[in-house]
């Protein structure tokens, strides 16, 4: 029998890092729709959070991710100084294979009818083109297109917001917020990644990069033949000489098998939910490796989402996501 302490149940009511408000299971049957909203908290305003598409290995998987990340939305929202809770959705499926615009305009309707208590955006598996169609049948969406009345792609202040982390992390642990002659590897070079790439390589750093996808990688090798690949994850944290690993991809990266390998000094990336569970900072710590929490270093992306609710300004959207900088090197002493 499942020990009930390990199930969704028990992370939504009872879990010790927080109970959700609300979680909402979705179906659409003509349309193929199956989705989870998890609104973990709107006691600083109305949840915002991405929507994930993406192929679970099963319905408890994807219900678990919406409740990790929209847990990890309401601290992200609130050391950026968002008007927000945190909320998360998922889709579950294959986007490649069943994304359509009756699932997505579905998807929409399963978001109006909470009445605005979560605000939605691009994630994983979403893009603005997504929003823009999940937006005809929801107000309370944001990352749309600029001719649509949004603010288009917050990867581009995410990587922004990642890069100033890392600037934090430099000036911490080496008196000096500069990545020059720093090796950073960066693992997913997609949405988030590939703008990522560019603020180091314009900073002096030398990169290393891997990806699943061989058409992300080509992106950036093509543009940038400085640039050295890699052939995996595993690869790449244990390349010699590395200043700082960058995770870019999903959560879980930081677990019992990659720390104790890990040659960087210093970890600061975009991906969410870094630490596998609890206990792994901890192991961070052990090895003198400076963790720079990733929802306080890539929230550049919700900073922009936002600001989209208001009448987006980028210029304004910029200035608090550099930020972040202050308050990562904030963390850092607060927490030596």
């Amino acid at each position: 029998m499942t020990d009930v302490t390990d199930g969704v149940l028990h992370t939504l009511f009872r879990s010790e890092q927080g109970g959700h408000e609300q979680v909402v299971l979705c179906q659409d049957r003509a349309s193929g729709l199956k989705a989870v909203i998890a609104i973990h908290s709107t006691a600083l305003g109305p949840a915002l959070g991405g929507t994930r598409f993406y192929p679970y290995a099963s319905e408890e998987d994807a219900v678990r991710d919406a409740l990790n990340l929209s847990r990890g939305m309401s601290y992200k929202n609130a050391m950026a100084g968002l008007e927000h809770g945190g909320g998360k959705a998922v889709i579950i499926g294959d986007p490649e294979l069943i994304k359509t615009e009756e699932l997505l305009l579905a998807y929409g309707r399963m978001v109006a009818s909470l009445g605005g208590r979560y605000v939605t955006a691009c994630d994983v598996g979403t893009y603005v083109a997504d929003m823009d169609v999940v937006a005809r049948e929801c107000r309370w969406t944001t990352g749309r297109s600029p001719e649509n009345g949004g603010a288009g792609d917050s990867s581009v202040l995410t990587a922004f917001g990642v890069f100033q982390g890392m600037r934090a992390s430099a000036q911490h642990l080496w008196g000096d917020p500069t990545l020059r002659g720093r090796k950073v590897g960066v693992a997913g070079v997609g949405k988030v990644g590939h703008y990522l790439v560019e603020h180091l390589l314009e900073d002096g750093a030398e990169v290393v990069i891997t990806d699943v996808r061989e058409e992300s990688v080509r992106r950036i090798t093509d543009r940038f033949p400085q640039v050295t690949v890699v052939a995996d994850t595993d690869a790449l944290i244990r390349t010699e000489g590395l200043d700082i690993y960058a995770p870019c991809a999903l959560g879980g990266a930081l677990n019992d098998e990659t720390v104790p390998v890990l040659t960087a000094k210093v970890v600061c990336g975009a991906a969410n939910n870094q630490l596998a569970h609890p206990g792994v900072e901890k192991d961070l710590a052990d090895r003198g490796i400076l963790y720079a929490p990733d929802y306080v270093v890539n929230a550049g992306g919700v900073i922009q989402v936002a600001d989209e609710l208001n009448g987006f300004d980028f210029d304004r959207c910029k200035a608090k996501a550099t930020k972040i900088f202050d308050t990562t090197l904030a963390i850092f002493a607060r927490a030596k």
